[in-house]
């Protein structure tokens, strides 16, 4: 590990955020809050573990203009810069929405440039951004045929991707999420608009920025091998 502050010229080398990233696991290490046995420990155990992750966010197309850099939950993005309109992901997921506070249409960021967010389907630019953490353990969730777990209900511990062909169920209106997290969409096969899950009693979809009578069609697992 960097011996901060003593190795100028090695120092000079790393980017911002590789520098910003080796200081936090320095503190957090000297703390005692995190050490490599609890890493280890966490991954045999399935539990999400603390890697850093981070999403620069840049106000104009092509990575142009003012930049922000993001590692964790940010509900309004204008709060740092009037728009934005592509990003970088330099570690780790991320769920973008083109509505403040976690609403509107969302889409899934894995590492990787993102130029232009319009080519991605949304109607506006970033607004807001929500990090997945990393998990390895079991999944689970439970669907239902309507709203507030009515109707057909199925449990799924696996990738489906067509809830007609597998269950023969019309639609999902409601869900349990007992682990992991999950990608939900509205069309079979894994297309259409999507919609991030984690464990929790979603008894509709129309809270989360849709508006009513939202209903998905398959689903998949946020794998720990997509980080």
């Amino acid at each position: 590990v960097l011996e901060r502050g003593v190795n100028k010229a090695a120092e000079s080398q790393l980017s911002t955020f590789h520098t910003n990233l080796l200081t936090m696991l320095v503190n957090r290490l000297e703390s005692g809050s995190f050490t490599s046995g609890d890493c280890f420990q966490n991954m045999a155990s399935g539990a999400t573990f603390p890697i850093p992750f981070q999403i620069t966010f840049y106000e104009e197309r092509n990575f142009g203009g003012r930049s922000y850099d993001c590692s964790s939950d940010c509900p309004d993005l204008t709060s740092y810069m009037s728009h934005c309109y592509s990003c970088r992901v330099h570690s780790g997921c991320f769920m973008v929405y083109d509505r403040a506070n976690y609403m509107g249409n969302q889409y899934f960021l894995r590492r990787g440039e993102y130029p232009d967010c319009m080519t991605m389907g949304m109607s506006d630019f970033f607004r807001s951004c929500r990090m997945i953490p990393m998990y390895r353990g079991p999944y689970r969730m439970k669907i239902y045929e309507r709203e507030n777990f009515g109707g057909q209900m199925y449990e799924l511990t696996d990738d489906c991707d067509s809830i007609t062909d597998r269950y023969r169920m019309s639609n999902c209106m409601s869900c349990h999420v007992m682990d992991g997290p999950w990608l939900m969409y509205e069309q079979p096969h894994y297309r259409g608009r999507m919609m991030y899950f984690w464990p929790g009693e979603f008894r509709n979809f129309s809270s989360m920025g849709w508006g009513s009578g939202m209903r998905f069609m398959s689903m998949r697992r946020i794998m720990d091998s997509w980080y």
